[in-house]
């Protein structure tokens, strides 16, 4: 197979889908492709571009607590043009960035959301 391969979305839970895809729209300036109801009486919201998206999962029940890092997932990478007006999105949420970095090939840093997932914010700009 020489076809080569993309990730067209991930799925992950969340305490607050409309929160989450708030900050995403922000962030990233993504709209909503689809939302309506899921697994065992969830809610998700397909939240991205026309080609790429994260699924926002928000069970019935809710969840329980923050996620422990790297349990499986390490972080969700985010490239955007302007790292610092993606850091000002990030401030002005509420949330915290930290471990900057100035490097080849970009400038990033990352941030934990409020349910304790990990995201890189990075730009080649």
């Amino acid at each position: 197979m020489n076809a080569i391969a993309r990730i067209e979305h991930v799925n992950i839970t969340t305490s607050d889908g409309p929160r989450m895809a708030g900050l995403l729209e922000k962030l990233c300036g993504w709209h909503r492709r689809w939302e309506g109801p899921s697994l065992n009486g969830g809610h998700s919201i397909h939240f991205g571009s026309d080609r790429t998206y994260v699924a926002l999962y928000t069970p019935k029940g809710g969840i329980a607590g923050d996620f422990a890092k790297g349990e499986p997932l390490n972080h969700i990478g985010l490239e955007v043009d302007d790292i610092d007006a993606a850091e000002r999105v990030i401030v002005d949420a509420g949330l915290e960035p930290f471990n900057h970095g100035d490097y080849e090939p970009g400038r990033r840093f990352y941030f934990f959301d409020w349910d304790g997932i990990e995201w890189e914010v990075i730009s080649y700009a």
